[in-house]
């Protein structure tokens, strides 16, 4: 029963949490094990269903509205540079190592050309939580990552359709990127124009919460726009959150949303990763999954740190961000499931993609505390002489 489960998730995800950040390490890395424990793999108390699936949809997506939301926005202006130079160099290593990768494994160009892309894809949502509990989001650096997140997205799906157009699908590359390039104009024009207006009109309405409710409004059409448009929603309402950020609403925004979000939606999204985890066969492939895990990790985190030391970044700076950069979360599962549907990834090499991502989701929050740690430590050093 999804009560009972959802019970569950919430208690042990918080116990989790705690644990976890009482053991030096950010508490989104407790949610995620837990759901491994809870899940099918291990104790079977929480199923994957398809409710939960939907629950755990709309947790990444407030989550994603609440980075929006705490966005500095001049910070986001500065950092356009940075941000293009680590998307860019953040999809070119994984995209060159992954090819070659594939064809050292027997891949057709094709096949090998994919496996690049899906080892590019960046999903930051974990990364977002892991510097809201560092203090980092409303940082160059969390501009940076964000900025470079949503390059990233937009770049791997314009190569992932170019790919498919090969395949003998019917993919209108002309079409794809057109629908790109009007969602990104109409949301713009809907943050400058609409969304002041619809928070105004909803203000002085006599019921409860009314300028929430308009929030969450402008949050769920912004993602599902982008969805329909094959940006990744979470680029939606991160969008949508931006647009709030500018209005005097913010704030009240920020703390309601909060709220409704960390009580029950943003746990069960990390939860439910574990949950989803599966590791029947893999035992077979524990050569290839350690394989792509270490490159996975490695063309990420070294990608993304040498765009931003291009940029202007200290090495430890550089290393966090490209840490951050290094989960590929859910947009990574997408195209996986659309390469096995059109035959360019095989079962078994799906299986062990599906691992590989898992991997990824895990390492990400503890590097990112290592890297920016050390580098705060750094910073700190110079000062310490001086006083003495």
């Amino acid at each position: 029963m999804i009560v009972f489960e959802l019970a569950m998730i919430l208690l042990a995800s918080k116990i989790a949490g705690d644990i976890s950040v009482r053991l030096g390490q950010p508490s989104v890395l407790g949610k995620l094990l837990i759901g491994i424990v809870l899940g099918p793999t291990v104790l079977g108390v929480v199923n994957d269903s398809e409710i939960l699936k939907e629950i755990s949809q709309i947790g990444v997506i407030l989550l994603m509205f609440i980075a929006g939301l705490e966005t500095d926005l001049d910070e986001f202006k500065r950092t356009g540079k940075a941000s293009t130079f680590v998307g860019v160099a953040g999809i070119l290593a994984p995209l060159t190592l992954g090819y070659l990768a594939g064809a050292a494994v027997g891949m057709s160009p094709l096949e090998a050309v994919f496996l690049g892309l899906l080892l590019s894809a960046t999903s930051v949502s974990i990364s977002v939580q892991a510097l809201k509990e560092m203090g980092r989001l409303q940082s160059r650096e969390g501009a940076t990552i964000l900025g470079a997140a949503v390059i990233d997205d937009v770049l791997v799906i314009l190569a992932l359709a170019f790919v498919m157009s090969f395949t003998g699908g019917d993919v209108n590359l002309g079409m794809v990127v057109v629908k790109k390039a009007v969602f990104f104009a109409v949301a713009l024009l809907l943050s400058w124009k609409v969304v002041p207006w619809v928070l105004k009109r909803f203000a002085p309405l006599q019921v409860t919460e009314s300028v929430v409710s308009a929030g969450l409004i402008i949050c769920f059409t912004f993602a599902f726009l982008a969805d329909y448009a094959g940006v990744a929603a979470i680029i939606g309402s991160y969008i949508a959150g931006v647009a709030i950020s500018m209005t005097p609403y913010k704030q009240k925004m920020c703390e309601k949303v909060e709220t409704l979000s960390y009580s029950v939606f943003v746990p069960v999204f990390f939860t439910s990763i574990g949950v989803t985890a599966s590791f029947a066969g893999i035992g077979e492939h524990l050569g290839l999954i350690a394989g792509l895990s270490i490159l996975a990790i490695l063309t990420k985190l070294v990608g993304g740190a040498l765009g931003a030391k291009l940029s202007g970044f200290t090495w430890g700076s550089s290393l966090g961000i490209g840490a951050a950069m290094v989960s590929r979360g859910e947009v990574a599962l997408i195209i996986a499931s659309i390469g096995l549907e059109t035959g360019l990834l095989a079962e078994d090499m799906f299986a062990a993609v599906i691992v590989v991502v898992l991997v990824t989701t895990l390492v990400t929050p503890p590097l990112m505390k290592l890297f920016f740690t050390q580098q705060k430590l750094a910073a700190e050093r110079p000062v310490l002489r001086r006083e003495a």
